[in-house]
This record gives C-alpha cells, sequence and structure tokens, in this order.
C-alpha cells in the first residue's frame, strides 16, 4: 500500500479549489444561510476528545439548532443512550463540527466552530418540549459556514430510495454482541413504545 503522508503529495493529486469553493463562506448566519440552517430538523455533530472522535446524529421537532446571534446557536441535549460521548468531547475539546440536512435537498450546509456545554435554567426553558427540558444545552460559536458540493447525495440517491429491508434491528445487533443475554426480538418490540414515551 503507497500512503500520502505529506500535503504537497494530497495536493498534487487534487489541484487547487475552485472560487466559488472557497468564496462561499461565511464567517456567521447571512439571511440565506440562516434560512437554510433554519429548516433543518437533523444534522451530524461531530467532536473531538482525548480518546478520538464521535459522530453523533441530532434531530428536533422543528429547526435541530436555535439562533441565539448571528455568531452563536444552541441545540438543546435531549435524552439519548446516555453514553455523554459527545458531551464529553465537547467538554475536554470545544472544537465541533455540525452537517446539516433537509429532507430531499442534496445541499448539505457544514458549520465549523466552537462549543461549550450549559445547564443554565434560563437557556434551557427555550427549549421547554411537551413539558420537559433538555438536560444540558450545547452552545456553539460559529466559525465558519459553506455549502458541501450536492454529488454525494446524489451519487447515493439518497432521498430516492429506501435499502432498509432485510437490515438486521438494533436488538438483534445487541444479542450479538452480546451472546444472546441482551436484545433479540422482546427488545425490538418494545422500543417503539419506550421510545415514544422517553423522546423529549
Amino acid at each position: 500500500m503507497q500512503w500520502i503522508d505529506d500535503l504537497a503529495s494530497l495536493e498534487a493529486l487534487y489541484g487547487r479549489p475552485g472560487t466559488p469553493a472557497l468564496r462561499k463562506v461565511a464567517t456567521q448566519l447571512t439571511p440565506l444561510y440562516r434560512k437554510w440552517i433554519m429548516a433543518s430538523r437533523f444534522c451530524v455533530l461531530t467532536t473531538v476528545g482525548p480518546d478520538g472522535t464521535d459522530g453523533s446524529p441530532r434531530g428536533d421537532d422543528g429547526p435541530v439548532v436555535a439562533e441565539l446571534d448571528a455568531q452563536t446557536l444552541a441545540m438543546p441535549d435531549w435524552r439519548g443512550n446516555n453514553r455523554l460521548d459527545s458531551l464529553r468531547n465537547i467538554v475536554a475539546d470545544g472544537r465541533v463540527s455540525l452537517m446539516f440536512m433537509v429532507p430531499g435537498s442534496n445541499t448539505i450546509v457544514r458549520l465549523n466552530g466552537q462549543a461549550r456545554l450549559t445547564q443554565d435554567p434560563d437557556l434551557r426553558a427555550r427549549f421547554k418540549h411537551k413539558g420537559r427540558l433538555p438536560a444540558t444545552v450545547i452552545v456553539i460559536r460559529i466559525g465558519e459556514i459553506y455549502t458541501q458540493c450536492a454529488r454525494a447525495p446524489m451519487r447515493a440517491g439518497l432521498w430516492s430510495r429506501d435499502d432498509s429491508g432485510g437490515l438486521p434491528t438494533v436488538g438483534e445487533i445487541l444479542a450479538e454482541q452480546t451472546d444472546g443475554e441482551e436484545g433479540g426480538v422482546a427488545y425490538d418490540a418494545e422500543w417503539g413504545p419506550r421510545a415514544a414515551k422517553t423522546m423529549w
């Protein structure tokens, strides 16, 4: 295997980015980037910490983030599996990246910035939903925002197909990982009602 170990070799393979790829970058919310991000109910949050990186799906019943000001976003941390991988990383190293997606659009908006975690009661109260509050809120200071070329979703046919038939369930995967001690059919049967009660 021949590895690429220096930037000069890498850049020689690809060449320079086109002017539009550089000029589309903003350092804060603009009217059009704001419109796009506020239409997104789902994003992938990527963090980095002492034990490595983590990519976490984030979704909400409405915009997945709220604007605090043109350079600051807030993301409620709703109930999950309590592994806290992303949150541990943010406490240790605030660098984050987000990929905002909107079903039906092949455009993806990317954001890089610095995040901190807060349990501020007033900020948590802004996200009250069905009588519940997030345990914490991730506050993100925007470093850069830019659109990602649509080729990857187009190549994947992301919004035009359903490849989920025949995939293993979470219960099956859990049973495989625990030699049948956990998971299985019962886990899958109970998951839907349990999730409905603990969504927020």
